[in-house]
C-alpha cells in the first residue's frame, strides 16, 4: 500500500478496479474538515466513481483539495451540489457533530451518503438517521478506514471467513494515534469531536463486530482521561472498553493520542483476533524494528506459525461493492444496521464511560 500525506492526511492509495462504466457513477464531496476525504476519494475514484464537485466553507480547504483532484469542480454553495440531479452519493468529512445533520440534507435530495468516522456524535442523531434511512431507502455509509482501507484487516476477515482460527472468542485493539502539531479548534471540544470513545474508538468497535460476527452487544466497561492536556477541559487523550457480544465473543480496546515522535508512522495500531483453533496479529502501519512496511500479518493455528506481508496484495472491495449497491440497492460492503450498531456502541461507550481523574 502506498500512502501519500498532506500534512495530517493519511490517504492510502490502492491499484484501480474499476465495477462501472466510466461517467456510471458520479459523486461529489461536501465537508473537508478531516483528511480522511482524501482516503474516501482515493477508494471510490480507484472503484471507478467520477468525482464532480467539492464544497467547504473554506476557500483554502477546496483550493488545496482541487490540487489533488485536478478535475473536481469547486461550487459555489452546498445547493449547488445537492441540487444537481447527476450526482448519485456525497461523501463529507464535516465537523463530528455536524456529519448527520449533513447527512440529513443528502438523503433530502434524494442521495446516498458516505461519512467519515465517527458517524454521529449522539443516540438522538442516532434516531433521526435511522429514521431517515427507513424513510428514503437510501445510505448512510461510514468511512471505518482502519478496517476498510487497511490490507492487513481486509487479509484477516478472508482468513476468518475460511475458517482459519475456528470460532472467534476475543478481539484485542490498539489504537494510538500522533496528535500532530496542528489540530482545528473544534477537534478539543468534546460536544463537536464527541469524545475520544465515540471517535476513534468507533474504528475499535466495528472491527469487533465483523471480525466477531456480533449482531448486538453491550458495554461492560468504558474510561476515559485527559492526562496530558489540562488546558482543553473535557478533552480526552486516553480511553478504553470492555465490550461483550450477543454470541460471547468479548472484546478489549484501548485508544489513545500519545503516540511517540519517535515512531516512523502516526499510530503503531495493532489487532490480536482470538479463536477456538488459533489467533491472528495484525501489525497494520509498521512492524517497529523489523520492518517499516505496514500490513503485517502473523497467524498461528494447529500446523505452525504463519507470516504473510499483504501490502499491495489485497486491495481494498469495500469501495466496489458500495458503488454497486448503490447502483443495484444490495447491501453488500457494509449493511446499514451494522453501521449504525458500531455507532451506537461507540456512542454509548463514551456516554457511560468513568472519567479517571
Amino acid at each position: 500500500m502506498n500512502q501519500k500525506s498532506d500534512g495530517a492526511n493519511y490517504a492510502p492509495v490502492g491499484k484501480p478496479n474499476p465495477v462501472c462504466k466510466e461517467g456510471e457513477f458520479i459523486f461529489s464531496v461536501i465537508g473537508l474538515e478531516h483528511g480522511h476525504i482524501y482516503g474516501m476519494c482515493n477508494g471510490l475514484i480507484e472503484a471507478g466513481a467520477q468525482l464532480k464537485w467539492v464544497y467547504d466553507q473554506d476557500p483554502l480547504k477546496m483550493a488545496a483539495f482541487s490540487k489533488t483532484y485536478g478535475e473536481v469542480k469547486i461550487a459555489s454553495s452546498e445547493e449547488e451540489i445537492l441540487n444537481d440531479p447527476s450526482v448519485q452519493l456525497i461523501a463529507g468529512a464535516a465537523i463530528t457533530s455536524e456529519r448527520c445533520a449533513l447527512g440529513m440534507r443528502v438523503m433530502d435530495h434524494g442521495k446516498d451518503y458516505f461519512t467519515d468516522k465517527a458517524p454521529l456524535t449522539t443516540l438522538k442523531q442516532l434516531e433521526m438517521a435511522r429514521n431517515k434511512t427507513k424513510e428514503t431507502g437510501l445510505k448512510y455509509a461510514v468511512y471505518f478506514s482502519e478496517r476498510l482501507h487497511v490490507e492487513s484487516a481486509v487479509y484477516a476477515g478472508h482468513l476468518i471467513e475460511q475458517g482459519a482460527i475456528g470460532r472467534v472468542l476475543q478481539v484485542l485493539g490498539t489504537g494510538p494515534h500522533r496528535l500532530g502539531k496542528v489540530r482545528p479548534d473544534w477537534f478539543w471540544n468534546p460536544e463537536q469531536y464527541g469524545g475520544i470513545l465515540c471517535d476513534i474508538g468507533s474504528h475499535q468497535i466495528e472491527q469487533f463486530l465483523h471480525f466477531a460476527g456480533v449482531k448486538e452487544a453491550r458495554i461492560a466497561h468504558s474510561q476515559v482521561a485527559n492526562y496530558n492536556h489540562k488546558e482543553h477541559p473535557g478533552f480526552n487523550d486516553f480511553g478504553d472498553a470492555v465490550i461483550l457480544g450477543d454470541n460471547g465473543a468479548t472484546q478489549y480496546f484501548r485508544v489513545d493520542w500519545f503516540t511517540p515522535d519517535g515512531l516512523s508512522t502516526w499510530g503503531d495500531g495493532r489487532t490480536t483476533i482470538l479463536g477456538t483453533e488459533g489467533y491472528i496479529e495484525l501489525r497494520k502501519y509498521v512492524d517497529i524494528c523489523r520492518d517499516p512496511q505496514g500490513d503485517q500479518v502473523y497467524l498461528v493455528d494447529g500446523k505452525g506459525e504463519h507470516h504473510f506481508s499483504v501490502s499491495g496484495t489485497v486491495g481494498y472491495p469495500f469501495f466496489g461493492q458500495l458503488i454497486l449497491d448503490c447502483l443495484h440497492r444490495t447491501e453488500n460492503a457494509m449493511t446499514q444496521e451494522h453501521a449504525f450498531k458500531a455507532a451506537e456502541l461507540a456512542v454509548m461507550a463514551q456516554n457511560q464511560a468513568v472519567v479517571i481523574e
